[in-house]
């Protein structure tokens, strides 16, 4: 009995840890900002090193929502529609969420390994022992690179999806679709609001999927298994995440 009420207090004591990590880092943001070369840095390790895998998937995905789309929609003789399927699946759901998936297995578990490293080789200790604050140093530039790269990234991956090498590389150049049609189509149906809703949502997963990274990697265990495990539940419960909050932003922006 004592064991299967162990487990609820762990978890509740986790969250309450990370919900104060999460608070002392928005405290050392305007720290951050004072440190624009330490955060252009890390949005090069974050964003750009994410860019390729970002696009490739997102040409991929359109691709395949191209094809299914037109295997549909001409069965109802509107072909002329896909653009608006392919632009609202990737604008309104895949685009923020697949990037925040692909971003959570690249960048995300990178960043739990490299504070998880610092932190079994005595770097963040070190810092401490000369007065200066990991969470302002290394923790905020990484956090906020990464809320700002994710909604650049969720952008890159719905443009290739829906532009010339996705959605349209198939839809007009393969299976035939008039190209003014696919694109008026998107330019009549895709309103402002469904753009700022899919920037919500970028924002949304960027902020919890470095808050996860980043405590996973700072809280690990000081050896090698810590950081191990720090890697594989920084995907894990990110992705978990993601997903449960896609649906909580999806139910609340519908109502």
């Amino acid at each position: 009995m004592k064991d299967f009420l162990r487990i609820p207090e762990e978890f509740l004591r986790s969250l309450g840890e990370a919900a104060l990590f999460f608070f002392s880092i928005l405290a050392a943001l305007p720290a951050a900002l004072l440190r624009p070369r330490l955060v252009v840095q890390q949005l090069y390790m974050l964003g750009m090193l994410s860019l390729i895998i970002i696009a490739i998937s997102g040409s991929f995905i359109g691709a395949v929502l191209a094809l299914q789309g037109y295997r549909t929609l001409v069965q109802f003789g509107a072909s002329s529609s896909l653009g608006v399927v392919v632009a609202f699946s990737v604008v309104r759901e895949l685009g923020p969420v697949v990037t925040a998936l692909l971003y959570a297995g690249r960048a995300g578990s990178a960043l739990a390994a490299e504070i998880g490293l610092m932190k079994a080789t005595d770097q963040l200790s070190s810092m401490e022992m000369m007065a200066v604050d990991p969470v302002k140093r290394v923790i905020a530039p990484r956090f906020l690179a990464g809320f700002i790269a994710m909604p650049l990234l969720a952008a890159i991956f719905s443009m290739m999806a829906i532009g010339a090498a996705g959605g349209h590389l198939i839809g007009v150049m393969w299976l035939g679709v008039d190209d003014g049609a696919y694109w008026s189509q998107i330019h009549e149906s895709l309103r402002a609001h469904d753009v700022a809703e899919s920037l919500l949502k970028s924002l949304v997963f960027g902020a919890a999927v470095n808050w996860i990274a980043l405590y996973q990697g700072y809280h690990s265990a000081p050896t090698s298994e810590g950081v191990s495990r720090a890697t594989t539940s920084t995907v894990v419960v990110s992705s978990l995440a993601v997903l449960a909050l896609d649906f909580v932003l999806t139910a609340f922006m519908f109502r």
